[in-house]
């Protein structure tokens, strides 16, 4: 969603508003500019920062925008020199901003990527941090790989294909995807992408100088076929893949798939690197192991982050692989931070290795699926045009494809303008979109809201029409 040119426009807007008014005016709410020039939240609000830091307007919480008064004698900062300076911005940074911002007031938010509040482990995860914090061992400067016990557990839950000198601790997940890419690969190399994929794997590969081709998946999973095709025709030596629960379509690579994957992999000396973000996201039936349990050569490189299924603030992931690559991402990791916070690590393991990670995973299980169903209702009775998405087995998203022809990125501005946050379709793809879709997070919001942010939507749905 690149909304630069919306940005230049609210802030055109707003400049004009300024210089009409007096000091102390209430300027135009944030939802009538989203709704004025189509765009998001995210960038109406960036817009509004960038007139505060220039001293013309200023923003008083729970009122709204106002007219600054002139600081008298006090020249307004010329900073337009960075943009020279710095040059162009990289690919993908607008849409990482709007992934990861938070919902506006009054609004209900179907996207975003970490659990609701009420559905994270906040007590549990408190009191461990508290109790490590007081060991004096846990402020010392350990292994630079990570607490040997934690990367332990990381191993076991990999399914037996790595050791626990294999991993390296990682403060979260996009860290550890952005050091495999830097480390596995040089710039100008070319990276295989399930498509659609991860934004943040597209945003972190694009920072890298990469070239990112896409290879086609469908409901069982990226096509070995399209993936055999793309090693022979790019040379690539790296493969990206969420076979478990794929964000953003939540398929789950088929048992009939894995073999045919990995043989693709193999008979082009490359590597593979599973992110399984999702291992703890199960709603229905048992999660199949990870693609590393079975991988003897060594072409898997196993990521596998917590922030997801417990709380955001839980920044800590481990990245692994056997052989010369796993000797370059501890590297690299080293390289980047030299290690992750000891008592953050200390409470890490103390949480999954207590009868807490197990109650929270059985909870989660069930009310992630009453969220998700939740929302699949609200969407057969107020928009049955798009109420036949594929049903995820877990995760924490539903991939509704809207009609040919829809503008994905402007119904997600406009769905902003009626208090509903959706995330559009066309940044999730490496390359032209084959039809518009949108992503609908059903894990940050409460059951009893979907009904009312389904009914925002058809709003928005219809009035564009």
């Amino acid at each position: 969603m690149n909304d630069s040119n919306a940005a230049a426009r609210v802030i055109q807007d707003l400049r004009a508003a300024v210089a009409a008014a007096e000091p102390g005016t209430r300027l135009p709410a944030v939802r009538e500019l989203t709704a004025r020039h189509q765009a998001s939240p995210v960038t109406v609000a960036e817009a509004i920062r960038h007139l505060v830091a220039q001293g013309l307007v200023e923003t008083r919480p729970g009122r709204g925008t106002f007219v600054a008064a002139a600081p008298p004698d006090r020249r307004v900062p010329d900073l337009s020199w960075q943009t020279v300076a710095l040059g162009p911005g990289r690919p993908g940074e607008d849409d990482m901003r709007a992934l990861l911002a938070l919902p506006p007031a009054g609004s209900i938010p179907l996207s975003g990527g970490y659990l609701d509040a009420d559905l994270q482990p906040a007590a549990p995860l408190g009191a461990a941090l508290a109790r490590a914090a007081r060991q004096p061992a846990a402020w010392q400067r350990g292994p630079a790989e990570g607490n040997a016990d934690l990367r332990a557990w990381f191993a076991r839950e990999a399914g037996g294909g790595l050791r626990p000198d294999d991993l390296v601790i990682c403060p979260g997940g996009q860290a550890a995807l952005s050091t495999a890419l830097r480390a596995l690969v040089a710039p100008g190399d070319t990276v295989l992408v399930e498509s659609p994929t991860y934004l943040g794997t597209l945003a972190a590969a694009r920072a890298a100088g990469l070239k990112v081709v896409p290879v086609p998946a469908d409901a069982d999973g990226v096509r070995p076929d399209h993936l055999a095709a793309a090693f022979d025709r790019t040379g690539a030596r790296l493969f990206y893949c969420q076979p478990l629960h794929a964000n953003p379509h939540g398929a789950t690579l088929a048992t009939h798939r894995r073999a045919q994957v990995a043989a693709a992999v193999r008979e082009a000396g490359a590597f593979l690197i599973e992110d399984d973000y999702a291992r703890d996201l199960t709603i229905d039936g048992e999660a199949p192991p990870p693609l590393a349990a079975d991988d003897p050569d060594g072409h898997v490189v196993y990521v596998r982050s917590l922030a997801k299924s417990a709380a955001p603030g839980l920044r800590v992931a481990a990245i692994g692989a056997r052989g010369p690559a796993g000797t370059r991402l501890r590297t690299a990791r080293l390289l980047d931070d030299f290690f992750v916070t000891g008592p953050l690590q200390q409470a890490t393991l103390e949480f999954v290795s207590a009868p807490a990670w197990a109650r929270h995973r059985r909870f989660l299980r069930t009310a992630l699926r009453a969220r998700r169903d939740a929302l699949l209702a609200a969407l057969r009775r107020h928009l049955p045009e798009l109420a036949d998405p594929p049903i995820p087995r877990g995760g924490l998203h539903l991939w509704a494809r809207l009609p040919y022809g829809t503008d994905d990125v402007a119904l997600a501005a406009a769905a902003a303008a009626e208090g509903v946050v959706v995330f559009p379709g066309r940044p999730w793809f490496a390359a032209e979109p084959p039809a518009p879709h949108l992503r609908l997070t059903y894990a940050a919001a409460q059951p009893d809201l979907m009904d009312e942010a389904v009914r925002r939507l058809a709003q928005a749905v219809h009035k564009g029409r």
